[in-house]
């Protein structure tokens, strides 16, 4: 998929705010934009559509103001929540009359109805910000909106898991083919909904569970793929090692899994090509054999490497990094050395 990105440094300094609330509609987020600092004006965005929502990545974000007023809120609403992560930097929005500073590793959130205000200073910030329809959302409305001011981690745990799924989007999306976005987005907010269950899950106030009983079950596989994720270099790791660390019989097990249309197996595969994928595309590890790759990743055998990454992909592994090799590298943006998974529609099930 091509996203849409607009540059200010590309621009004339007078053109940069006007250019800047022209690429806001786009996002179908129509703001007003003034400079903190007389003469300059810097961000540049990266828009990508997910299927009825849309990532944005913005950066070399300094020194801006962005308002969207209530004129702005009755001209276009298209009825959708925000999701911050603050990657670098720090930005303040203002929102429901509450203030909210994100800083690195942040999460933050609000939604396209009501006015906002957004400050960042001199020093150059970096976040993402997930755009999507409030009813594809398992929460009551008055529940999510406890959430307006207050910052949760994206660090650990399953933030960590949602923060890194939305970064390995970001960084993949050029590579994305058009019928895979949708699931690109309901698998983003699959994991937003487990971070609000594990923050709202035991709010006493609530009077009840922060979600439905099927998203306690998805929160179940989430917790399993990110285990998944932090075990993939261990060759022997199977089910039964999966079944054993969530307390569960691997007869449960393997109906969770089938229930997401997979099996722990081909997900532990799947898992470990792509990681296999991302290294010998990397030039910075082009030192490195495709033998010490793989063995990274749980294949310390080249032979069978060999057999499982030709199926996946139709080449060799050599063959892969040669055409990786020429391909253009990608937006020189630094994400975590990380990648896990989340729910995504289109795992194999052998």
């Amino acid at each position: 998929m091509r996203s849409t990105v607009l540059d200010t440094a590309e621009l004339p300094i007078g053109e940069r705010p006007e250019a800047w609330a022209e690429a806001m509609t786009l996002a179908q987020i129509p703001q007003h934009v003034t400079s903190l600092k007389t003469g300059t004006f810097q961000a540049r965005v990266e828009m990508m559509p997910l299927g009825a929502g849309q990532l944005s990545l913005l950066s070399s974000y300094a020194s801006v103001s962005v308002r969207r007023t209530a004129r702005h809120v009755r001209q276009s609403d298209p009825e959708m929540y925000r999701v911050n992560v603050a990657m670098a930097g720090e930005i303040r929005i203002d929102q429901y009359g509450r203030q909210l500073l994100l800083r690195r590793g942040d999460l933050g959130f609000g939604d396209s109805s009501e006015p906002l205000d957004i400050h960042a200073g001199q020093a150059p910030a970096r976040h993402l910000v997930l755009q999507f329809p409030k009813h594809l959302l398992r929460l009551p409305h008055e529940r999510f909106t406890r959430l307006y001011g207050l910052s949760l981690p994206w660090t650990q745990g399953v933030g960590r898991l949602f923060g890194q799924f939305l970064t390995g989007v970001a960084d993949e999306y050029a590579h994305c083919p058009p019928t895979a976005v949708e699931g690109l987005e309901a698998t983003a907010v699959d994991l937003l909904s487990a971070v609000l269950e594990h923050h709202l899950g035991h709010d006493a106030s609530s009077g009840g569970p922060a979600v439905s009983g099927a998203s306690t079950h998805d929160a179940l596989f989430l917790r399993m793929t990110a285990f998944i994720a932090e075990h993939l270099p261990d060759p022997a790791l199977g089910p039964e090692d999966i079944a054993v660390a969530h307390h569960v019989s691997l007869r449960y097990l393997h109906r969770l899994f089938q229930d997401h249309g997979t099996t722990p197996r081909a997900l532990i595969r799947t898992q470990r090509i792509d990681r296999c994928r991302r290294d010998l595309a990397d030039p910075a590890l082009g030192h490195l054999t495709i033998h010490a790759l793989a063995a990274r990743w749980g294949y310390p055998q080249p032979d069978s490497f060999s057999r499982a990454f030709r199926t996946a992909t139709g080449m060799s592994p050599s063959e892969f990094r040669a055409d990786a090799s020429q391909s253009p590298p990608p937006a020189d943006i630094t994400y975590g050395e990380d990648r896990a998974p989340g729910r995504d529609r289109r795992y194999p099930v052998s």
